[in-house]
């Protein structure tokens, strides 16, 4: 069954592929296996395949290879970055930068490493790596190595398996369809998620498309959530009432065993 529907997908990809309207030479359409990511209790990750088709006007240039950039980049947030420092044996924080917005989630999906198929300057201009999409505008002046902070975000966040640098394999056929698995984290943020699929030759963009993925709570998760953010008073004096109401339980518990 999830072969029929793949296969199906596939046939309306290249139906509008073979029905849409470019003027450039080249363009890319593409499509998603889901939009729509469902945060439950037991919510442990998730899968998500981006797919796609090249429509051309002409016969593919034969002076140049075609090359395929699939980025996966999860909502921008504000980040304090902190260094620490071991003084007199215990570990202080030193010095602080405020990045301004860096994704949530990053990964990166290509058929040959990045540096190989596309230039610093569309990198820089269309937001492709990781390094391009985080944004720290300034540093307190005593500060003179920022930089290493948003590399040390950037490290953090692998550790955490928020973001990915090194591409995942991209499985391009006659130089029109293409397609790669991505793994969603189960620690993921609620929001909007863009995927993006750059066409390139000769290291530079020639088409672009993409598409967006919701990832919200449902259920007890967006209860929760919704109660932390809305009503924070009555949501703290509930935590403290089920905390109360747990200690008296497991107190009474114990006296009736002891």
């Amino acid at each position: 069954m999830r072969a029929v529907r793949s296969l199906g997908a596939v046939l309306l990809l290249l139906a509008i592929a073979g029905t849409a309207c470019a003027e450039d030479q080249e363009s890319v359409v593409s499509m998603l296996s889901q939009n729509r990511i469902s945060i439950t209790a037991n919510f442990d990750g998730s899968e998500v395949f981006v797919f796609g088709a090249v429509k051309r006007e002409s016969p593919p240039p034969e002076d140049s290879e075609m090359e395929v950039i699939i980025t996966l980049t999860g909502p921008l947030e504000p980040v304090l970055v902190r260094r620490k420092k071991k003084v007199l044996g215990v570990w202080v924080n030193v010095d602080t930068v405020e990045v301004d917005a860096a994704p949530s989630f990053y990964a990166v999906a290509a058929n040959k490493p990045l540096d190989q198929i596309v230039s610093n300057v569309e990198d820089i201009f269309k937001d492709i790596s990781v390094n391009q999409l985080i944004r720290s505008v300034g540093a307190p002046s005593h500060i003179h190595d920022s930089p290493e902070f948003t590399k040390a975000l950037i490290r953090i966040r692998e550790m955490q398996g928020l973001y990915s640098n090194d591409p995942i394999p991209i499985t391009v056929s006659d130089d029109t369809l293409f397609g790669a698995h991505f793994a969603m984290p189960a620690n993921l943020v609620e929001g909007e998620y863009l995927a993006r699929i750059f066409l390139i030759r000769n290291k530079t963009v020639v088409s672009e498309h993409s598409n967006m993925i919701e990832v919200r709570k449902v259920g007890l998760e967006r209860w929760i959530y919704s109660e932390a953010h809305n009503h924070p008073f009555t949501y703290g004096l509930l935590c403290v009432l089920v905390a109360a109401l747990t200690g008296w339980a497991a107190s009474a518990i114990f006296r009736r065993v002891g």
